[in-house]
């Protein structure tokens, strides 16, 4: 009998899909990129007596969806939330206006399902989040972009974009903002801008959709009002995430947001629930822990952005420039123009060193054309050392960048 040839899948796949994925070889061994944090500081003796302690108690819950707590999520970890947020961003809301979800980018997607169509139109930072840009792309949406100052989003570039849009009758679907650490330039958009953005938004009648996942990393330990507080909970959507603050792998976020939306928004989650271990866990050790955690976490990341910033001085001298961010893990630094991030991107990584281009993280291919965002959460300080150091070889042979090369340890 002769063999049946390989079925092919090629003819049946919808059109405008991404191009498939490559198969994982493990982290390059220069990793500046993603949202991972530092291995050290995760509270895993903490998390293990949590989830032993929740478990031996809550454990035979396990046999319903939701916990028994709903499909919002698991009812002790919205309790949390809903304090957390009320002391940490001055946001008041009840447990039943936080939905629980599967990581920040399962808020995004179902907000976005939930008010866009291709063609729709939405204002966006003209640097943001690379993942969020991709989502508009992929769902054929125009998105608009708006310049960043110091302050973050500028007020004076929002009038014009909502005016120019008005003028030729579009009414954006919403504005796309990171106000506190905002990814990727680290600014967080002052309370003044802040009540600016509202009132343009409230004069438009265009929501905002403020993502606030990196919130919690900021250096100074206070920071203003979240845009949701400071309008009442009126045409904000709000969500956050404790990737940042815990573990990206725990996969655990946030959409806050009034109940006449958010119960539209539950509707369209219907996965059966975010992960239930994760849930319990989370809600049994952050009203005890989080507290003491976060301030730790920070000052060990604030302590690995000297390190990176120190480098890059030794490294490429005035050829890297930068502003220290407010927070995070990101640190934004612009080459000069000569230099390709993305053709530098494919060399640094032959080499196994991995970096975040500009233009993937921007709304203006020119502005991020010599841009490059560097995570520096994850690497330890001698990592952040030699990765630079090896950065600066890639850089200088590809593009003459930086002229002279101070150390050439770590290669």
């Amino acid at each position: 009998m002769t063999a049946a040839a390989p079925f092919d899948f090629a003819a049946l796949i919808a059109p405008g899909q991404p191009p498939p994925a490559v198969k994982w070889t493990g982290f390059p061994r220069h990793n500046f990129v993603g949202g991972h944090n530092d291995p050290e500081h995760v509270p895993v003796e903490a998390l293990a007596a949590a989830a032993n302690a929740v478990l031996a108690r809550e454990g035979r819950t396990l046999a319903t969806y939701g916990l028994q707590s709903g499909p919002l999520g698991y009812r002790p970890l919205r309790e949390f939330l809903a304090r957390k947020l009320k002391g940490h961003a001055r946001i008041a809301c009840d447990p039943d206006e936080v939905l629980v979800t599967s990581g920040s980018l399962q808020a995004l997607d179902l907000v976005n399902a939930l008010l866009l169509v291709r063609g729709d139109t939405v204002l966006i930072e003209h640097a943001s989040y690379g993942g969020a840009l991709r989502r508009l792309a992929r769902l054929g949406v125009d998105a608009v972009g708006v310049p960043l100052d110091a302050d973050g989003l500028r007020a004076d570039a929002l009038a014009s974009a909502l005016e120019d849009l008005a003028r030729r009758g579009i009414r954006a679907k919403y504005i796309y903002t990171i106000p506190t650490v905002q990814n990727p330039t680290g600014t967080v958009m002052s309370e003044a801008r802040r009540a600016e953005v509202i009132a343009l938004a409230r004069r438009y009648g265009v929501p905002i959709f403020e993502d606030e996942c990196y919130s919690d990393l900021v250096w100074s330990g206070t920071r203003p009002p979240a845009l949701y507080a400071m309008a009442g909970g009126e045409g904000v959507i709000h969500i956050g995430s404790f990737s940042k603050s815990i573990s990206p792998a725990l996969r655990i976020g946030y959409i806050v947001a009034r109940w006449d939306i958010l119960s539209r928004i539950l509707a369209l989650k219907s996965d059966g629930g975010t992960g239930a271990l994760e849930q319990m866990v989370l809600g049994e050790f952050c009203p005890a822990h989080f507290e003491a955690h976060v301030p730790k976490l920070t000052e060990a990341l604030r302590a690995k952005l000297d390190t990176l910033m120190e480098a890059l001085a030794e490294q490429f001298g005035t050829a890297a420039e930068f502003e220290p961010p407010a927070g995070g893990i990101y640190l934004w630094v612009k080459l000069p123009d000569s230099v390709d991030s993305q053709r530098l991107a494919q060399m640094a990584l032959a080499e196994g060193i991995a970096i975040n281009p500009g233009p993937e993280w921007t709304m203006d291919k020119a502005y991020g054309g010599s841009r490059l965002r560097l995570c520096f959460a994850h690497p330890s300080h001698e990592a952040l050392r030699e990765g630079v150091a090896a950065l600066a070889r890639v850089c200088n042979r590809e593009f003459g960048v930086p002229a002279q090369i101070a150390n050439v340890r770590g290669g």
